[in-house]
């Protein structure tokens, strides 16, 4: 079995690739040009394959082979910087992941831009991320999958999870501009939507079994996730709730109507930051926290919302979602 390359024959291999030359590969380096010569001569010797073109040339020039390595040698190195920022953000106490359980209420540009400069912040944490309905952010955060939820729906208190109340959204009643009850033209009664399909999604989490919540129709298509509810209402195979940032868009472009239904409640839904209180959140995890109450908290109330969608109806300009 051929000896494996070392890193420090990978390191001096591509100083010599970037600098051009075996004299200046060896200043950056501060070592002997004998030295870096040789180091190449014995990583070519355990690879099999010539690295550089000698003969002929006054400059070191990379051999196929060679330019084939290079791309892995900074591969591997690159690799090896990452791991010691992750080795030296342990030391500090940094997380080496964040784990983070997400309520399809909270408004995608706000999750992005979250994301995003946490990304920046913290380059050598990992994120691993779920995204689901009512109850998963709390089943996630109680079995210790999830370091922190973001979300709503804390339908039972219990002793060892920590909330916080970070922001807000609110779900609308919508229906598609050709459905039979966006063409009624007056506030609807609980006798106009009764016998229309309403789209509901199902808690697989079942924190919420035997409880519904602004079930209004006696006939109703149960669904597994928001993402279908709302595609299957823009068809116009039934009306439902959906959250305000997801059907924006929708609104402002005339493809759903919002229903004037009081028999829906329609007040604020709240937005919790929820973790274990065994397991408090580190560095990442409490700014993750941070970030969201600031954006959630800017988030429009209902009114403001309706006013602007009616302000972008007017003008005709439809605009991406808060």
């Amino acid at each position: 079995m051929l000896p494996n390359p070392t890193l420090d024959q990978l390191q001096v291999f591509l100083t010599v690739a970037e600098t051009g030359s075996f004299s200046a590969a060896s200043r950056v380096l501060n070592r002997a040009q004998s030295v870096v010569s040789y180091t190449i001569a014995n990583l070519e010797a355990q690879l099999e394959v010539p690295l550089f073109e000698r003969s002929g040339a006054r400059q070191p020039k990379l051999t196929e082979a060679g330019k084939a390595m290079l791309e892995d040698a900074r591969r591997i190195l690159g690799d090896l910087q990452v791991m010691r920022a992750r080795v030296k953000s342990l030391r500090e106490g940094l997380e080496a992941e964040v784990s983070v359980a997400i309520s399809v209420m909270v408004p995608s540009r706000a999750l992005v831009d979250v994301l995003r400069e946490f990304r920046e912040m913290f380059p050598s944490v990992s994120l691993s991320l779920n995204v689901g309905e009512l109850g998963m952010v709390m089943d996630l955060v109680l079995s210790g999958k999830a370091t922190i939820g973001i979300g709503g729906a804390v339908v039972k208190q219990d002793d060892s999870i920590v909330t916080e109340r970070i922001g807000h959204s609110f779900m609308l009643p919508v229906a598609a501009h050709n459905h039979p009850l966006a063409g009624i033209g007056r506030p609807l009664t609980l006798g106009d939507v009764r016998e229309e399909v309403q789209l509901v999604v199902t808690d697989a989490s079942g924190r919420t079994k035997g409880r519904d919540f602004n079930v209004l129709s006696y006939k109703t298509w149960r669904v597994s996730d928001i993402a279908t509810k709302h595609q299957l209402i823009t068809a116009g195979l039934g009306w439902g709730g959906l959250p305000a940032s997801v059907i924006h868009d929708d609104l402002t472009s005339g493809r759903l109507v919002h229903l004037d239904l009081d028999a829906y409640e329609q007040g604020e839904y709240p937005i919790y930051s929820v973790r274990q209180l065994a397991n408090p959140p580190g560095p990442a995890a409490t700014w993750m926290i941070d970030a969201f109450r600031t954006r959630l908290s800017a988030c429009p109330s209902q009114a403001d919302f309706h006013a602007q969608i009616a302000e972008l109806q007017e003008a005709g300009t439809p605009l991406a979602a808060e």
